[in-house]
């Protein structure tokens, strides 16, 4: 089924977040040595800035964005708060390959489990184009080299899956909440800015920043760990949610690439391979939404 143009246009919105994720890895390496829950605190901070700056723009009174039921609250923090918290238990628990190529099925589960929604149909293309892609971010991960699972890291390796299954299941409930405005994620990064502080005050010893890390720090509340937050919720609920899922396997991809170009990582031929499978493969899953036909 071919998309319209709404669903165009929102699932190019919803890429915008992809590219934006695509600038974590630098932006978190220019921070300098930050606690995790600290950064995730400071980055949230200013996402929620945006959500009060949106408020504002729309005009009326901006606690209606608050005035949520329960459930959506539940699953706007779980999803926000829940990803992090999980994916910093698992880098704790277990190496950091195993645990981000565990945390990155849930693009793989978003395209799978998307066939459970109202009026979508998963077709050969998407599952082919998905593991296509997930193939080449395991090779981007591993930087093509064997790994071996081991039992000593069970707890690490679970909080990985629950990261996908968790971000997963937002992005999919999130579709489900169509009727709740996007404008709402402003007060979910509020609830995770809350917690993470919470966090970092218990288990953490704080960091003042220098100036140029300061600057990343904004950067990332403002790009990929604040507004791409905005585009990705408006994309899942009103774009092509397969296609979102199978492109989001290209965020190592640009990430990666990106760290060439600044001089941080080396370019291989794994990269290269990886970027073929990463990239056919969301080409093959996004057929219907290029037009296509089938």
């Amino acid at each position: 089924m071919l998309s319209n143009p709404e669903q165009r246009q929102a699932t190019l919105i919803g890429i915008s977040a992809i590219l934006m994720w695509a600038t974590l890895a630098l932006l978190t390496e220019f921070s300098g040595a930050m606690p995790a829950f600290q950064l995730t605190a400071m980055s949230f901070t200013v996402a929620c800035l945006i959500g009060i700056a949106s408020w504002g723009h729309a005009g009326g009174n901006p606690l209606r964005y608050l005035k949520l039921p329960k459930a959506v609250w539940a699953v706007g923090i779980m999803g926000l708060f829940g990803y992090h918290f999980f994916y910093f238990i698992a880098l704790n628990h277990a190496p950091a390959i195993e645990a981000s190529l565990i945390a990155y099925l849930w693009p793989l589960l978003i395209v799978f489990f998307s066939a459970l929604l109202p009026d979508e149909k998963l077709r050969w293309f998407h599952c082919v184009g998905t593991i296509a892609a997930f193939i080449g971010v395991g090779l981007l991960v591993t930087k093509g080299q064997t790994i071996t699972f081991d039992a000593r890291y069970t707890t690490g390796y679970l909080a990985a899956f629950l990261c996908a299954l968790i971000w997963s299941s937002y992005s999919l409930l999130s579709r489900r909440l169509g009727s709740i405005p996007t404008n709402a994620v402003g007060g979910f990064c509020g609830a995770t800015a809350v917690l993470a502080w919470l966090c970092h005050f218990l288990f953490e010893s704080t960091v003042v920043p220098s100036g140029g890390e300061w600057l990343a720090i904004v950067g990332l509340g403002l790009g990929p760990v604040g507004l791409a937050f905005f585009t990705w919720d408006y994309g899942v609920k009103h774009g092509n949610i397969k296609v979102l899922g199978t492109l989001s396997y290209a965020t190592p991809l640009l990430s990666t690439l990106l760290l060439i170009a600044c001089g941080v990582a080396e370019p291989t031929r794994t990269v290269w391979l990886a970027c073929l499978l990463i990239v056919g493969g969301a080409l093959l899953a996004a057929i219907d939404f290029l037009g296509v036909s089938q």
